[in-house]
């Protein structure tokens, strides 16, 4: 290693590139989607941006989510899955809301840290609607949807993503940093 790179800019690169790695992963395996009704999916690909931001801080979140992005307009060009996915190829839609996950799901997580176990599943929570309000945000103001059909996304899809994200931001992130959660202590979740 370079002794001119500080040990800490080294570990939030690694950081940034392996959960980049798994979010990409995530998309290309369609393990990111989980099966919900309606034909519906539930995304966690947002996940790994959250995770980044609770770990390394806002820089790593937003670059992680930049990765994310990328991923998702590139996806949407080259390897559709539905009809929607033509909207993601504009990057006001792929890319801009998600540079918003991980610093607002960091700040959450710095206002509660606390209360670690709490802030772990806000800064979940915060992330994950983030995503949801802003990407549905950008789809209502580009009138790809009317407004009126917004809202119920949000409710129906938002809400159970929101939760799903929460609970694995605590998982992951408490067992990685041996957080205690009720009578369990890290690895032991």
């Amino acid at each position: 290693m370079d002794n001119n790179i500080p040990q800490g800019r080294t570990r939030k690169i690694v950081v940034t590139g392996a959960l980049g790695a798994i979010s990409c992963l995530l998309g290309l395996t369609h393990w990111g989607f989980i099966p919900w009704f309606g034909g519906v999916s539930l995304t966690i690909m947002h996940v790994p941006v959250i995770i980044g931001a609770v770990l390394e801080g806002p820089i790593v979140g937003a670059t992680i989510g930049l990765i994310f992005g990328i991923f998702s307009m590139v996806q949407a060009a080259i390897a559709p899955s539905g009809p929607a996915d033509v909207w993601f190829t504009n990057p006001l839609l792929s890319i801009l809301p998600r540079l918003f996950i991980g610093p607002l799901a960091w700040l959450a997580w710095i206002a509660l840290q606390r209360w670690q176990p709490a802030g772990l599943v806000i800064a979940g929570i915060v992330g994950s609607l983030t995503n949801t309000i802003l990407v549905l945000g950008m789809i209502g103001l580009l009138n790809l949807l009317p407004w009126v059909a917004i809202g119920p996304i949000v409710i129906v899809n938002g809400l159970p993503e929101a939760i799903v994200s929460a609970v694995l931001t605590l998982a992951v992130v408490a067992a990685y940093k041996q957080i205690e959660y009720g009578r369990k202590r890290g690895a032991d979740l």
